[in-house]
């Protein structure tokens, strides 16, 4: 799976939120100051070559939605963000994180027991 700019990732934020839309709608979802609409429907059509987006031809216009679910994206660059950052491991990220947003024992309980009941 290729990997998205910021701008692609706001708009597939938007439309994962949307499950479809045309680019005024998307447009309307940022806030100001809004990209102009052509940005919008450049990176649209660039998300459509990259096979994130696909559409339906509805009057003279066109309504996008996403073909990549956002957990299997959202998978992926975790993934990237532990290999890159941290060797692999996962420990090695939750431990980055609890030393650098100290995080408390009772919220490390909290997330061990969420991890606990999907077991």
């Amino acid at each position: 799976m290729k990997q998205l700019t910021k701008a692609e990732e706001d708009i597939m934020q938007v439309l994962w939120d949307l499950g479809e839309a045309n680019v005024a709608s998307i447009n309307e979802k940022f806030p100001e100051p809004k990209p102009a609409y052509n940005t919008v429907s450049t990176i649209v059509r660039i998300l459509e070559s990259k096979e994130f987006v696909g559409y339906r031809k509805e009057g003279r216009g066109h309504i996008y939605y996403p073909l990549v679910p956002k957990s299997d994206y959202s998978n992926q660059s975790l993934n990237k963000l532990v290999d890159s950052y941290f060797q692999g491991s996962f420990k090695s990220m939750v431990s980055f994180f609890m030393k650098k947003n100290d995080i408390s024992i009772k919220e490390m309980e909290a997330i061990l027991k969420e991890i606990n009941k999907k077991k």
